[in-house]
């Protein structure tokens, strides 16, 4: 029992004696972290640290050097101090995902240590996550880590080529932040993705692009990437905003081409297709002889109510008929007098010469038809060039 005693004084002397050191020390970090001058605060815990290596709070002052803004702050220095407090641990989960924001923040700036970056945004996302029930900080402060750290994540595996990564990365952040500027890296992963033929990852990276930057390019490309994904539907109503935006024959011919499918099943859409293709016959040199033949098939053999390919079926079969009873009266009665006929002869060639006129009338009702039909495609012709200022 005395041994126990004797040992108990010894320990409590010795830690007295190291009271009036650690409380001066800890003195210098309490100053620095309730002065209110930033350049004045760093000063003192550089020094607290420097002084007092291992000391109590090493790992905070370290955190608060690391998030720190003063004049004449480097890159490094954020770095330095935040690897220092992420390595001594016992930082609460906010002060930890701030110091963890930081240090992947200038890791992401200067394209260095990417997988590191990736990792620490990771930790925050997953900190935070695991913290939005806490009453450290309220949920919406969370949903800001979530959102940053999935920002950050996005910017790291794009540096190292990860688009499919990154694009689902932008995305969760785009959904809390709702910041502008993710658009832009949407839209450029997207184009990427949509260049190398991964058309399901490049409709997911566009679809924000599209529907809020709302710029021609974007609605453009997603579109594309609908159509590739069998979305035609979708696919066209944004060709049709693209279109609104800019008036390209590509955009034309695609609407056009979907227009002409869709009327095959139901004629409604028939004039509508027409005027696209048209449209494209015009503006798109690329497709300009295609769309074009396109917009002749499905006027002239498409739509049921002009009856084009039957009229002229039908002129080709009385005008050979014409041909026909015109050789044969000729034959038999053009170097004939009238005179020197028979009663059953004339009586012939009066039947014969009735059926002539009454072709010829045929002939000539289908012609003026037919006629009617192509100036009715010249008229649509007309019309384009006018609703695209064409001289």
């Amino acid at each position: 029992m005395r041994k126990t005693t004797i040992a108990t004084l010894i320990l409590l002397v010795f830690l007295c004696s190291l009271l009036p050191a650690q409380n001066a020390n800890n003195d210098t970090y309490i100053k620095a972290m309730t002065t209110p001058d930033p350049i004045t605060k760093a000063k003192l815990l550089k020094e607290y640290i420097t002084n007092n290596p291992g000391a109590q709070y090493e790992n905070f002052a370290c955190a608060e050097l690391c998030t720190l803004q003063y004049s004449g702050k480097t890159a490094s220095d954020t770095i330095k101090y935040g690897e220092k407090a992420i390595e001594l641990g016992g930082l609460d989960a906010l002060k930890q995902c701030h110091v963890l924001t930081f240090v992947a923040n200038e890791y992401v700036s200067q394209g260095q240590n990417l997988p590191r970056a990736s990792n620490y945004a990771a930790q925050i996302v997953k900190i935070a996550k695991s913290n939005k029930n806490s009453d450290l900080a309220p949920a919406a402060t969370w949903n800001q880590f979530i959102g940053a750290g999935s920002f950050l994540q996005g910017q790291a595996l794009e540096k190292t080529k990860n688009y499919k990564g990154a694009v689902d990365a932008y995305i969760t952040a785009y959904n809390i932040l709702k910041s502008p500027q993710i658009i832009p890296n949407l839209k450029k992963l997207g184009k990427a993705l949509y260049d190398g033929k991964a058309y399901k990852d490049a409709e997911k990276a566009l679809k924000i692009a599209a529907t809020n930057g709302k710029d021609f390019a974007s609605i453009y490309y997603y579109a594309n990437a609908l159509n590739k994904n069998g979305k035609t539907e979708d696919a066209l109503s944004n060709y049709k905003m693209a279109y609104m935006k800019q008036k390209s024959g590509g955009i034309a011919f695609n609407i056009g081409i979907i227009l002409a499918k869709k009327a095959e099943k139901n004629a409604s859409f028939t004039d509508e297709a027409l005027k696209y293709l048209l449209d494209a016959s015009f503006l798109s040199q690329a497709n300009s002889k295609k769309a074009m033949q396109m917009a002749e098939s499905l006027y002239f053999f498409s739509k049921k109510d002009l009856q084009y390919n039957e009229k002229v079926q039908q002129l080709q079969q009385r005008s050979k008929k014409l041909e026909d009873l015109t050789n044969a009266f000729n034959n038999k009665f053009g170097e004939k007098d009238e005179e020197d006929l028979t009663d059953g002869e004339k009586s012939e060639m009066e039947s014969t010469l009735k059926q002539i006129e009454a072709e010829q009338e045929a002939v000539k009702k289908l012609e003026a038809e037919t006629q009617a039909v192509l100036q009715g495609f010249q008229q649509l012709l007309e019309k384009a060039k006018q609703r695209l200022g064409i001289q």
